[in-house]
């Protein structure tokens, strides 16, 4: 019978099992959690145990084609080196005809075969040897001209030659059209025909570029229509090369002609070049090629042109005529895109050019009256070339530039789009350069370059800012030349005060111009009180009109850009007041103070509190400048104006904040006429100053033991020991020469006996100074 305890023994016996299973459960978590961690910090260790490296084999530098391909063209190479030198040397038992016969029996069998080992699919071996068979058909030209036609006409007999090989050459490759030698060495050969037949006929240099030209065209046609790409790539090279070759022989002709006559024919042969680049170009399948090639077809008309325009027009109007060529080129319409885009690069080129012959002039009207700054109010110039070169050298065939920088500029506005942007700096130059180019008045010049400030800050804006520039160096330029006479500067320079100040209130690159207008403002100052007959020293007051100005703006002014543009000009201005006043002492401190006083009322804004120690920088050389004025040689005097204030401010920065160290508030006032003193203390005999330093020094260092300041402390103690061991000086050495010289080593070794005998409670109470000492401020 089966035994059932109780309820609750059995609940019992069922509690006791469950704490047995959750005793187990977490056993066997803990084992599973230690073998987790154990197999994780394995891994690392497996992964960085060096792998076995599998061998590696020898890297191959070159392929077995490159390497059967250079093996056959050595070889090649080196039988034909040796069929010339055995046709041209070695044969010296036999004659030419038999040299010939022999040599035509070989260059045969060569020919022959290539068709053999293309047979068996030799088809490299049979490149080799077919190059080597088209060299042995040059020495058999070579072996008939010496056996049978030595007599005859050299350019005659070249001509036949290169005809007949390239005919044969290209047959030969048709006739095996596996190979890709013979018909580019064919084509290669046929750039000599034409042009050896031209000069064996008429002779000079025309007939034979015509030629090579010619020959070029037909480059062309065969790199356009070629089936084979080395024939239609060997095509392009030669026909850049004979181009080439044929556009240099006629630039040589143009510059050699002296007549209309002269020049016409080399610019034939130059139009001839290009309608040979541009056809290419027409019928090119790349559009990048083509616009290139369409840009030097281009430029090779142009260049036709200038060569007839050089012997039929003058120097100064030969480049608005080349720039007219030029700008004919964007005229040109129903044509590929591609042709039109390489037209267009040329036409842009060649305004490009155009712009560059004109710098000279624009930079000797910009550049050239910086040089009046030695010739000040020297008089009215003759004209307004006259008043830009100070009478120096007009460039050469410059006064045509207003016309190129007009024509370039209308270009880029009747383009349009983004070349639009680029107008206006061809347009400036224009007309900076106009008075001086057509020998304008003096005063028309200057009307028509202030004008052309006025327009510039009329046209700048955010989208235009190179307007203000070109207003910046316009003004600059007009500025030095109205330097020329007193009434020019005057008026010239306030006018530009006024217009940049007027751009800057329309915010027009506020920065740039209130600056440049507080620069003419200064220069305006300068210029009246030199009129006025002052002396440098009295027109430095009238100069800090400026920085007073502009210290009054500043704070009206919204932009930060501005605002400290503004500043830095009115300190610029007031540094050139300083310089001018700098040999009258009365007057350098009076400006130096008033200067002080700008720096201080500009310190009152809440972010400008730095200018307060400008004001202080300029205060103290103010009063420095004074007493020396004044002859005063006490130290003092130049001393405490700086202790002064400067205690005071450490005295402000230390009720604010507490925690700043008192070397730092009062360190640098007291050094500024303790140390002085100190040092001029050496060289009085009399007792007073002594006396009063070390007063001085005494309340110093009371001061600082009352309130627990290092600084004062320190300084006024060392300066008072010092200035105590200085009095005392004298009677120290009368005792020390009074004393036997056996009493300073033994006072010396009694004293190293003190010390050594109390070391530790020495060594205590210097901590104990070191601690009270820095337990103060």
């Amino acid at each position: 019978m089966t035994h059932i305890p109780p309820p609750a023994e059995e609940l019992r016996l069922l509690d006791t099992e469950l704490r047995r299973l959750d005793a187990r459960r977490a056993q066997l978590l803990a084992r599973r959690a230690w073998l987790i961690t154990a197999l994780q910090q394995a891994r690392p260790l497996a992964a960085a145990a060096p792998q076995p490296v599998a061998p590696v084999a020898p890297r191959r530098e070159a392929t077995a084609p490159g390497v059967q391909n250079v093996l056959l063209l050595l070889g090649g190479v080196l039988l034909t080196v040796a069929a010339m030198v055995f046709t041209l040397v070695s044969w010296g038992h036999l004659g030419i005809v038999g040299r010939s016969a022999v040599l035509g029996a070989v260059t045969l069998a060569v020919l022959a075969a290539p068709v053999a080992l293309l047979r068996r699919s030799l088809r490299s071996t049979a490149e080799a040897v077919a190059g080597l068979g088209l060299a042995l058909t040059v020495l058999d030209a070579y072996a008939l001209h010496e056996a049978a036609f030595r007599g005859s006409d050299g350019s005659t007999y070249l001509a036949v030659c290169t005809t007949v090989l390239a005919l044969l050459w290209t047959a030969y490759g048709t006739a095996l059209g596996v190979l890709r030698l013979p018909r580019p060495a064919a084509l290669v050969v046929a750039q000599f025909p034409v042009p050896l037949w031209v000069a064996a006929a008429a002779g000079g240099l025309w007939p034979v570029a015509a030629g090579v030209l010619l020959t070029a065209g037909f480059d062309v046609v065969v790199g356009l229509r070629g089936s084979a790409r080395p024939v239609r790539l060997t095509a392009v090279v030669c026909g850049i090369g004979s181009g080439a070759w044929g556009v240099l022989a006629a630039g040589v002709l143009a510059l050699e002609a002296s007549g209309p006559a002269g020049a016409g024919r080399a610019a034939v042969l130059f139009v001839l070049a290009a309608a040979i680049a541009v056809a290419a170009a027409w019928f090119s399948p790349r559009s990048d090629a083509a616009q290139v090639v369409a840009a030097a077809g281009g430029l090779l008309v142009v260049a036709g042109a200038g060569g007839v325009l050089r012997v039929t027009v003058s120097d100064a109007w030969l480049m608005p005529a080349l720039l007219v060529c030029g700008i004919a080129l964007l005229a040109v319409v129903r044509v590929p895109e591609a042709v039109r885009g390489g037209l267009g690069v040329a036409s842009a080129v060649v305004q490009g050019l155009a712009l560059l012959s004109a710098l000279p002039a624009v930079a000797a009207t910009v550049l050239g009256p910086l040089g009046r700054i030695g010739d000040v109010w020297s008089g009215t110039p003759v004209d307004a070339r006259d008043a830009a070169t100070l009478g120096g050298v007009w460039p050469s065939g410059a006064e045509t530039a207003p016309l190129v920088l007009a024509l370039v500029a209308a270009v880029l506005v009747v383009r349009g789009g983004v070349w639009r942007q680029w107008v206006l700096p061809p347009a400036w130059a224009a007309v900076v350069v106009l008075p001086a180019a057509l020998h304008l008045p003096y005063a028309v010049g200057l009307s028509v370059q202030g004008l052309a400030v006025a327009g510039l800050l009329a046209a700048a804006t955010a989208t235009a800012p190179v307007a203000s520039w070109l207003a910046v160096v316009t003004s600059v330029a007009v500025a030095f030349v109205s330097l020329a006479t007193e009434a020019a500067t005057l008026t010239v320079l306030a006018v530009l005060t006024a217009l940049f100040a007027a751009a800057a209130r329309q915010g027009r690159h506020a920065p740039v111009t209130a600056a440049v207008s507080l620069g003419y403002a200064t220069a305006l100052a300068g210029a009246a009180g030199a009129a006025a007959g002052w002396r440098p020293e009295h027109v430095a007051l009238l100069v800090l009109v400026v920085p007073v100005t502009a210290a009054l703006l500043a704070p009206r002014i919204i932009d930060p850009a501005t605002v400290l543009a503004v500043e830095i000009t009115g300190a610029v201005a007031g540094a050139v007041a300083i310089g001018l006043a700098v040999f009258d002492a009365p007057l350098l401190a009076l400006v130096l103070a008033l200067c002080g006083v700008i720096a201080a009322g500009t310190a009152i804004r809440p972010d400008r509190r730095g200018a307060g120690y400008a004001a202080a920088v300029l205060f103290v050389p103010a009063t420095w400048v004074r007493l020396a004025a004044w002859q005063v040689d006490l130290v003092e005097a130049y001393t405490l104006p700086v202790t002064v204030p400067a205690l005071a401010v450490g005295f402000l920065r230390r009720h604010r904040d507490p925690a700043v160290s008192s070397w730092a508030a009062y360190g640098a006032g007291l050094a500024a006429t303790l140390l002085p003193s100190l040092a001029a203390v050496r060289h009085d005999p009399e007792w007073l100053r002594p006396l009063l330093l070390g007063t001085a020094a005494l309340l110093v260092t009371l001061l600082g033991a009352r309130h627990r300041l290092q600084a004062p402390l320190m300084l006024g103690g060392a300066v008072l020991v010092l200035v105590a061991l200085h009095e005392l000086a004298p009677y120290l050495v009368q005792m020390a020469d009074a004393l036997p010289r056996w009493v300073p080593p033994a006072l010396a070794g009694l004293l190293l006996l003190g010390v050594g005998a109390t070391y530790e409670q020495r060594l205590r109470d210097v901590r104990r100074v070191r601690e009270v000492l820095g337990r103060m401020g």
